[in-house]
């Protein structure tokens, strides 16, 4: 009897121990999802673009929640050129140059948030400018078998260097701060292209997501010396920060 109960827990061992096997090597077994390799963008071709943004805002005595008597105009620029070159098909790596210029001119705001908190300033001024400087590497990748529309993801390390002023006040009562801003940045920009000609495309990005480090030191009045540093990561899609460009084929 003791011997039949041995046999009979061998060889449930040998059942259980195959079927976790045969499992196992069902769970590895590669699936064949019939994708096809297309050459979207063929290797050796040279690649010239760009992108431009400009936005204006204007506000006179604007009241809006507990915003009161805004007097501001201002304005952001940003220009942006890129040159790459096709190692590989569909698959290309470049350098990127990059401008911004942010001005604003505040006349009046006032924040009431209540009888015992309103905030009120007048006269502030800001102005900074940018550069930056980046390396990518651009994958492509076409949606089926389109030679017309496709996607791309480009993944950049970037240095930037800027410098900014703000003010406040008027005439005898007039406060300065000049600021220089370095940031290092590890980053990636997702998009769509679409071949419009031949040799011509338009391409739409969401922003770059990533991670940013960076450094301001700060200096008031020519006297006082102040710095901060900031690390943060944004792997968030803004749909609000979307960039239109146009690249060159050649």
């Amino acid at each position: 009897m003791g011997k039949k109960i041995v046999a009979i827990l061998l060889l449930l061992t040998v059942v259980v121990g195959s079927a976790e096997a045969q499992r196992g090597k069902r769970a590895i077994e590669r699936i064949d999802r019939d994708v096809q390799k297309a050459v979207f963008i063929p290797k050796g071709t040279w690649m010239v673009g760009g992108s431009v943004s400009y936005s204006e805002h204007d506000e006179s005595n604007l009241n809006f929640l507990v915003l009161k008597n805004v007097e501001a105009k201002g304005y952001d620029f940003s220009v942006s050129p890129y040159v790459g070159y096709f190692f590989r098909d569909n698959i290309s790596a470049g350098f990127r140059f990059t401008y911004n210029r942010n001005y604003l001119d505040m006349g009046n705001f006032e924040l009431n948030l209540g009888e015992d908190f309103n905030i009120s300033l007048d006269n502030l001024y800001y102005l900074e400018h940018k550069y930056e400087a980046s390396g990518f590497l651009r994958t492509y990748i076409p949606i089926g078998r389109s030679k017309i529309f496709g996607l791309f993801n480009e993944a950049r390390l970037t240095y930037g260097y800027g410098q900014g002023k703000n003010s406040t006040g008027s005439g005898v009562t007039y406060d300065g701060t000049y600021q220089t801003v370095q940031n290092f940045q590890i980053g990636f920009a997702p998009g769509l292209t679409a071949f419009i000609t031949d040799w011509s495309a338009v391409e739409v990005s969401v922003g770059v997501m990533g991670f940013d480090f960076k450094w301001i030191d700060q200096k008031t009045n020519q006297v006082e010396e102040g710095s901060r540093r900031v690390t943060s990561g944004n792997f968030k899609i803004n749909l609000f920060s979307i960039n239109i460009g146009m690249t060159f084929y050649i």
